[in-house]
């Protein structure tokens, strides 16, 4: 009875083991099957379940985001920014934020064309993110907007008159009572008009509705005495040589970049213009692309 007992359990155990056994090769054979058909899936399953935002913060490779820039410029101011016969949007001021763009890869410049007066309005309501159209700087603009602080051009305004035009002028005491040509928003407008609060309106002013500055057709017709000018600026809108430069110099001032005041973001943007700007007058670029467009390095101050 005994050994028929202990046989039996005997029998027991050589079984159970065996069916054992088998479990778990099976089990074996099915883990390592489903490991061959994706690997790297199950891999890359695991890495990304692990901690994405770290993995990506630990690569060196990691690019940068690209912030989008958009700048106003204008179409219409020959040599400066215009629309060539291929129609492309070129000129100094054009080709200069190109230029900078090139130095920058945190940003990305996208030109837009806005109507000259429109340009500073289009700051403010954030339509535009950079003003780039030979703005001067001057106490009215500062208080209002932020300049960068690396100038890429300098000039001096002076009044402009007729060629045959042989009246003693040095200020504007002497052109009193006479109707003279400008832009709204411009820098000369607003050398008139301060001129024009302290002295009773003691000029006509004409305005012009921006773009194209026909200032010659004006002038020379005798719809109009006098323009303001700055002094580079003459032969670019007066070809022919029809006007004249006369006088002293009614102001000197610095050709930088408008941003919007009391914004970290702008401060941020102006700051690495800024950098690129001394960056392109130190290997000639600034210069060269002045002289190409100008005539002249306008980048090269007197003062």
């Amino acid at each position: 009875m005994k050994k028929t007992t202990w046989l039996a359990i005997a029998i027991i155990l050589v079984l159970t083991l065996a069916a054992c056994g088998a479990k778990n090769n099976n089990a074996k054979n099915a883990s390592a099957g489903a490991l061959s058909e994706a690997p790297v899936a199950s891999t890359a399953a695991a890495s990304e379940s692990a901690a994405p935002s770290e993995s990506a913060a630990a690569s060196p490779e990691a690019p940068a985001e690209v912030k989008k820039i958009v700048v106003g410029t204008g179409n219409q101011f020959p040599k400066v920014a215009f629309v060539d016969e291929s129609g492309k949007l070129t000129g100094f001021d054009v080709e200069l934020v190109r230029e900078i763009d090139k130095r920058l890869p945190e940003y990305e410049f996208e030109l837009q064309v806005v109507d000259f007066t429109n340009i500073l309005l289009s700051l403010e309501t954030k339509k535009i993110d950079l003003a780039a159209h030979e703005f001067e700087k001057n106490a009215e603009r500062e208080a209002k907007y932020l300049f960068n602080k690396e100038a890429y051009a300098h000039w001096k305004n002076k009044i402009v008159v007729a060629k045959e035009n042989n009246d003693p002028i040095e200020t504007l005491d002497d052109v009193k009572g006479k109707k003279f040509f400008t832009t709204a928003t411009s820098a000369q407008a607003q050398l008139l008009e301060n001129y024009n609060k302290d002295n009773k309106d003691g000029i006509d002013i004409v305005y012009n509705n921006g773009g194209a500055n026909d200032a010659v057709s004006q002038i020379t017709s005798g719809r109009v005495y006098g323009t303001l000018a700055a002094d580079f600026v003459l032969p670019i809108i007066d070809p022919e040589g029809k006007l004249k430069t006369v006088g002293k110099a009614l102001s000197e001032a610095d050709i930088l970049f408008l941003f919007r005041k009391n914004d970290p973001e702008q401060q941020t943007l102006a700051d690495a213009v800024d950098r690129a700007i001394i960056e392109l007058k130190a290997d000639g670029t600034l210069g060269k692309l002045s002289t190409e467009w100008l005539g002249f390095d306008a980048s090269v101050s007197e003062k």
